[in-house]
Order: structure tokens, then sequence, then C-alpha cells
């Protein structure tokens, strides 16, 4: 299993000092939806230039232009993609044919799936690297988690295929842990940490 750091807050600058701090323990370092839109590839292509070894993750929630939008993230440096699973499976195909021409990888994330082994399986046909549930931050305010979602993924694909975000703690990490999939992602949890390498070590251990 892998730890994937979702940073969502913050501009270049701020993710740059956090990268100084984890880029030798982390597996893989998201550059979040908000900072893209805030500040566009140029975080991701800093995030990359500073630390070329460590695997990259554009949190770009590709719906539309897959192509297009995946090619300048792929320039940028980023090593990992996303695209929503409830785009049209032209974009998604578009977004996976673009990224492995690059020698990158697609996560497609299932937020918004109703039937998440029908979907998480058609994905695994059209070439996805990485299947993701994901419970939106604003429902996770209502008590929703993504475990349950997980347990259905993983009994219809690969776990080592699988993902899951929204919401992952230092007290809950080991539930999803059990279920083995290949990604677990963590963000305020992480971030928001006094310590943020003792928090991402502490992690990792929990999942080992």
């Amino acid at each position: 299993m892998r730890l994937q750091i979702a940073m969502d807050d913050g501009d270049t600058s701020h993710l740059l000092d956090v990268a100084e701090k984890i880029h030798d323990v982390i597996d893989i370092f998201e550059v979040g939806t908000p900072v893209i839109m805030l500040e566009g590839c140029r975080a991701v292509k800093a995030v990359k230039d500073a630390y070329p070894h460590m695997c990259v993750l554009a949190d770009s929630k590709i719906m539309d232009g897959g192509a297009l939008e995946c090619l300048y993230l792929c320039r940028a440096g980023a090593d990992i993609v996303t695209v929503l699973a409830v785009s049209d499976n032209a974009t998604i195909a578009e977004v996976i044919e673009t990224a492995h021409a690059y020698g990158r990888e697609v996560l497609v994330d299932l937020m918004g799936v109703t039937d998440i082994p029908a979907r998480s399986r058609e994905l695994v046909e059209l070439g996805a690297d990485y299947i993701a549930v994901h419970t939106a931050f604003d429902v996770q305010k209502l008590g929703r988690t993504p475990l349950g979602d997980l347990r259905e993924l993983v009994g219809a694909i690969d776990p080592a295929r699988a993902a899951v975000a929204g919401g992952v703690k230092q007290e809950t990490v080991a539930d999803y842990a059990a279920l083995n999939p290949g990604i677990v992602i963590a963000g305020a949890a992480l971030y928001g940490a006094p310590d943020i390498r003792k928090a991402v070590i502490s992690m990792k251990e929990a999942l080992a």
C-alpha cells in the first residue's frame, strides 16, 4: 500500500515547504484541485522540478477536453492525473491514451457513481491504472466515510488498483488498511498535523 498526501490547502510556496519536509517518506504527493484552480499547471511543475524523484499526482478531476488537459499536466511533470468516472467514456479513454503515451498513469475518481462494482469494472476495461472511491468533503460533514464504498470496490477489481480518499485519519487508517487498497489518500490529517513528517511516518507504519 502507498500513502498519498492530498495537498488541497495553500499555494505553490506552501506545497514546496511541505514537500521539503516529506519528499523522502511520502509515496505520492498530490497537488490538490483547489491549488490547481488557484495556480494551474505551474504548481505541478514547481513541485516536480524541485523533487523529480517524488511521484506527483495532479488532482485535475478532468471531465472535458481530456486529451488536451492531460497533455498540459503531463508536460508540467504530473506522474498521475485524475479524471472523473462520471465523464463520458470517450473523455476517459482520451485521458488514458494521452497519459500512457507519456509514460504516466491515470486515477479515475468514482465520486458521484452509484454502481461502484459495474463502473469500476468498465474503467478497468478502458485501461485505468487506479480507481478511487472518494467521499466529498461536503458529504463528510454529514458523517459519511468511504469505508463501505471501498469494500465494494475491492470486491469488484484487483485491490492493488483501488484507492480511497475522504476523511482518512490516523485513528481510522487501520480500517482502510485491512482492505488492502493500493493507495490510501489522506489530506488534513497529514498536512494539518503539528508535525507533518511525523504524521506521515506514523500513517505509513499503520499501512505497513
